[in-house]
């Protein structure tokens, strides 16, 4: 399904799965490379995780991967933007 298609509804709720998907993943970041995670800091549990040094480095690509998507998302969605009004 293409992104002119589809509905408001649906274009709101990508964005929200945009939005937790990049928040999870630079929480990843932040376990693989300080050993801390945010979301048990904020809603209780160990904020510090027992993992091995190979989840570390796939938890930081992850993070890297999510921090990369965090500022390719607002570009991309403003060159469909400026591609569909012309």
């Amino acid at each position: 399904m293409q992104i002119e298609n589809m509905s408001n509804a649906t274009l709101n709720f990508l964005k929200v799965m945009a939005v937790i998907a990049v928040i999870g993943a630079l929480n990843w970041g932040l376990i693989g490379f300080f050993n801390f995670n945010l979301v048990d800091a904020i809603f209780g549990g160990g904020s510090s995780e027992d993992t091995s040094m190979a989840s570390r480095v796939v938890y930081s690509i992850v993070g890297l991967a999510g921090l990369l998507t965090l500022f390719l998302l607002p570009t991309k969605h403003a060159a469909q933007s400026s591609v569909h009004a012309h």
